[in-house]
């Protein structure tokens, strides 16, 4: 297949985070466009990013310590073979990550509208509007998705080589990293890099590297290809609405985070229900289920639990997402892409659940 198309998958994806940003960032942008001002320009990017730095390290050890209070009983729980787990090497890694986006982020671009990229030029807050008049030359958060997205890719790749559930470690590292700095941030410092590190975060849990090789193996006129394209603009769309009905069937729903509507764990359960399409993506590029079976499951099992996800709730996520991906495709491409998700509803299913909770009870002993 031409690289063209492999090119346009990739550049759909990066589009979406305009989509993202609204979920949480549109006031604190729009409270002072002074401040935003400031901000955006190359000066205050540059403090901005000595303030990250100055913490950046320290932030990593916190976050490792974090990660392994969290998940360390998992190993043995789990037997993962713990020498697979290099607590130095993961941070050192985690560091280098958002050592190279910060860098990227003083970077010079063409300058435009901050708008544009916050999600506010069609707002009609009068807050909002006076944000519209602010300009950047920064680089574009979906920008970084092309500038960094191999080098994660690489990271996927080695810490899924041996055991796929080692990436969990990693990827709780990277969210803790994620969070503990931008709490050093103002709002609106926040909402700026926070964008970045939402395309760090997105990378990490989701085989996107994965889903464009796999793309580029198909013609033009494959199905197959032609259901992904189909679905991949609107998967912030599908994980956005998936997330408000969960919250309205569970409204007393707590996890380990917190609440269904606090603001940070509604973009994790948005983040995680674009991963499920994602990897079902890959399984029908790929003709292969291995993606599920052997990375998306196993992560699952060992995340879900500590994180106080219930099981019921990610069925019904599941069965939320087969309905709105049938709604989405023709009959033609239903028929070569819904059996991937047949295999995903039936991985997923109660006797499953229950034989894991049997055997982690049994471990818990």
């Amino acid at each position: 297949m031409a690289k063209g198309t492999v090119q346009s998958l990739a550049h759909q994806w990066a589009r979406k985070y305009v989509e993202n940003l609204q979920v949480n960032s549109q006031n604190e942008v729009a409270k002072d466009s002074h401040n935003l001002a400031d901000c955006v320009s190359k000066a205050g990017r540059e403090q901005t990013v000595e303030k990250l730095m100055h913490s950046l390290r320290s932030v990593s050890a916190k976050a490792w310590n974090k990660t392994e209070a969290l998940l360390a009983k998992e190993i043995e729980r789990h037997r993962i073979n713990p020498r697979l787990i290099n607590p130095w090497e993961i941070a050192a890694d985690s560091f280098g990550i958002y050592d190279k986006a910060l860098a990227i982020y003083t970077q010079q671009a063409t300058t435009r509208r901050i708008s544009v990229e916050m999600g506010l030029e069609d707002s009609s807050d009068e807050l909002n509007r006076k944000a519209l008049e602010v300009f950047t030359e920064q680089i574009a958060p979906s920008q970084l998705a092309a500038l960094i997205g191999d080098e994660i890719g690489g990271l996927q790749r080695k810490y899924t080589a041996k055991d796929a559930r080692v990436k969990g470690f990693v990827s709780m590292q990277l969210h803790y990293t994620s969070q503990m700095l931008l709490e050093t941030l103002s709002p609106v410092e926040q909402v700026l890099v926070g964008a970045y590190f939402k395309v760090i975060d997105d990378h990490f849990y989701m085989p996107l590297q994965r889903s464009y090789a796999a793309a580029a193996t198909h013609d033009y006129d494959s199905p197959v290809l032609s259901a992904v394209q189909k679905l991949l603009p609107d998967s912030t769309k599908i994980a956005k609405k998936i997330a408000q009905r969960t919250l309205q069937l569970y409204p007393g729903y707590r996890s380990y985070s917190g609440a269904l509507s606090d603001p940070v764990v509604r973009i994790s359960s948005i983040r995680d229900v674009e991963m499920f399409q994602v990897y079902l993506w890959v399984c029908a590029l790929e003709g292969d289920i291995s993606a599920i079976q052997q990375e998306l499951f196993p992560l699952c099992v060992m995340l879900y639990p500590v994180l106080g996800v219930k099981w019921e709730l990610l069925r019904q996520m599941l069965h939320l997402l087969g309905q709105e991906i049938r709604s989405r495709l023709t009959p033609e491409q239903s028929a070569k892409f819904m059996p991937y998700f047949q295999v995903l509803w039936e991985m997923f299913s109660p006797d499953v659940f229950a034989a894991i909770t049997e055997e982690q009870q049994m471990l818990a002993i």
